[in-house]
């Protein structure tokens, strides 16, 4: 052992925890972070005391949330996250702002220091990003409006971040030299933090892109996947010489790759990364925790771990009712989110070096946000036991996942009115189905009609393999949102080839992002029903039943071809324009030539 590498002999422990004491935690129904966090106590400074340099191997391990924020990017495509704006700034700022100035008052009454109070209050009102999205990934929990609602706060408090570490030299009146900041020294700042974001966006917008493209040209899987790590190490990198946060920079890279053709290539070669280093990442956290703080202020460190999980669980249930979230959901929300967060040790430690307090007292608060951290999945296992099955019966029912293995032909996510009729017809012709919907209250209705529907989201790889993706013949594809029914089909592009995909479009750029992904049976949900009453219109006008019917089949001849002439163009607005504008007027004269001779006909 004398002459090992010191990496190797870290690396063996740290795997040999993990693989050890994670699937126990699963087993025994605690959770993998659990596991994690327990691993981490066990080999650290206060278990076995197998590794010491805990703070070097955390700020590694970091990395970890920085690739989990990349992946979180490249599932929000540039208007998704512009439609979060006002959760965002709305709730994002209510949450911190709310617990922060609550927790102060509270400190200032009971004798603390205002410098202390409104620095602790700061670091406590933020939560744990890795913890709260890896338990909504596992719980399949980020596409429901709790899960947006989180998300959106979570990505807020890691902007709320950047304002609170320029905050704490100004309280501790020192810079880099002992010096106060000067005015010219914080518009450096800030102009170098404005460039490296405007870097970023102008960098994903004209060159990553052709940089992929490049690279994929080699054929080198492990060089897509060594480019896809310098780009998010290079980001982290320069996002914080710049003082921002690193999570913050490979969040807005992902989003600005969400709509890139190599998207899905992107997440494969990421997440093994991501998960490693994630793991990593919370057994640091519970090496970190110093047992001999706490040891020597028990009480106090229960009072202050108590007191600012009721304020913050008080707050946080408050915007959950604002929000009207479903009752069953709100128990889990609010828990992620009252818990303390990783970024609380940067500005604890931060605010110690800029002797806003001392270095006793960050210790403190450090092991108080560490315990939270420890025990909030702990807690969740006991509201998931205890908490939620008394709202079983409030609002929308608590469903059970798809689990059995299926093996139906034809495979339908989404089983709202579209999802209903095709599912339908295909019973009553004998074909079985397989329908898959993430809408509870709609599956417990379609349940009491009679309908096989299975609970499950069809964007998720491991749900598409139970529900018999492997070995259908067809997906349909039927759900309401544009985004979903686009990750659908890019799963099962790259991982089910042989599926035939019938796809519904909400609108004209959902049917042409659609056509561009080379679906080919994509039917407007619109478009027909539209047609039968244009043509009773014209009944009701006078026109005999078959003029009518005659007159809607040649609109509808018509306009499938002036759509497949507009796709190529679809991104060329002014072109797309032009192509319509040419078409309608192409059909109006024929039209018009057609009710010329008709009156002819007529009169003689």
């Amino acid at each position: 052992m004398q002459h090992m590498p010191a990496w190797l002999i870290n690396s063996f422990i740290y795997l040999s925890a993990a693989v050890l004491v994670v699937p126990l935690s699963k087993v025994l129904g605690l959770g993998s972070i659990i596991g994690y966090l327990a691993a981490g106590i066990a080999i650290g400074p206060w278990g076995l005391g197998l590794v010491t340099n805990v703070e070097d191997i955390l700020h590694f391990a970091e990395f970890g949330v920085v690739l989990m924020l990349f992946m979180v990017g490249l599932e929000l495509e540039p208007q998704r996250l512009w439609s979060l704006r006002r959760p965002i700034f709305g709730w994002g700022s209510a949450q911190v702002l709310g617990c922060a100035v609550l927790l102060a008052l509270i400190a200032c009454v009971l004798g603390v220091p205002w410098r202390i109070a409104l620095v602790g209050s700061l670091g406590l009102a933020l939560s744990s990003t890795a913890i709260a999205l890896q338990v909504m990934d596992e719980r399949n929990l980020l596409r429901t409006g709790s899960g947006q609602a989180a998300f959106s706060i979570l990505l807020f408090q890691d902007v709320a971040a950047i304002p609170i570490l320029a905050l704490l030299p100004l309280l501790g009146a020192v810079g880099q030299a002992h010096e106060p900041l000067s005015l010219s020294q914080t518009a450096i700042k800030a102009v170098q933090a404005l460039a490296v974001i405007g870097g970023i966006i102008l960098g994903g917008r004209l060159l990553m892109r052709p940089l992929f493209r490049w690279i994929a040209r080699s054929r080198t899987p492990e060089i897509f996947t060594a480019a896809s790590l310098l780009l998010v190490v290079g980001i982290a990198a320069l996002m914080q010489l710049v003082g921002l946060s690193m999570a913050l920079g490979a969040f807005l890279a992902g989003v600005l790759l969400a709509e890139s053709e190599y998207r899905r290539e992107l997440e494969t070669n990421i997440e093994p990364f991501k998960g490693l280093l994630l793991g990593l990442f919370f057994i640091a956290v519970g090496m970190g925790i110093d047992f001999g703080v706490l040891l020597q202020s028990p009480g106090r460190v229960a009072l202050i771990l108590a007191g600012f999980m009721a304020v913050k669980a008080l707050v946080i249930w408050t915007l959950a009712r604002g929000m009207q979230l479903p009752y069953q959901e709100r128990p889990v929300f609010t828990l992620l989110l009252a818990q303390g967060g990783e970024f609380a040790f940067v500005v604890f430690q931060a605010a110690a070096g800029a002797n806003v307090f001392s270095d006793e007292t960050a210790s403190l608060l450090v092991g108080t946000v560490a315990v939270s951290m420890l025990l909030s999945p702990l807690v969740l296992v006991a509201v998931d036991r205890l908490v939620l099955p008394r709202y079983a019966h409030c609002g929308v029912p608590v469903l059970e996942e798809i689990s059995e293995q299926q093996q139906a032909p034809v495979l339908i996510a989404g089983f709202g009115r579209y999802g209903q009729i095709v599912s339908r017809v295909l019973v009553a012709e004998g074909f079985a189905t397989t329908v898959l919907d993430h809408d509870a209250e709609m599956i417990e209705a379609a349940r009491k009609f009679g309908y096989r529907v299975f609970y499950g989201d069809a964007t998720r790889l491991d749900l598409l393999r139970t529900a018999g993706a492997a070995t259908a013949k067809v997906l349909v594809i039927a759900v309401d949102d544009v985004e979903q029914s686009l990750e659908i089909v890019d799963l099962a592009q790259a991982h089910f080839p042989q599926l035939e995909i019938v796809a519904r479009a909400r609108d004209v750029t959902h049917w042409n992002k659609l056509r561009e992904r080379k679906v080919m049976r994509v039917e407007r949900e619109l478009f027909e029903s539209s047609l039968v009453s244009a043509r009773s219109v014209l009944e009701i006008l006078g026109r005999s039943h078959e003029d009518a019917s005659a007159s809607a089949v040649r609109f509808r001849t018509h306009n499938l071809a002036l759509f497949e002439k507009m796709h190529p163009y679809y991104r060329d607005q002014a072109k797309m324009v032009a192509v319509i504008k040419e078409g309608r007027a192409q059909f109006e004269a024929q039209m018009a030539q057609e009710r010329a001779e008709r009156s002819n006909h007529t009169q003689s």
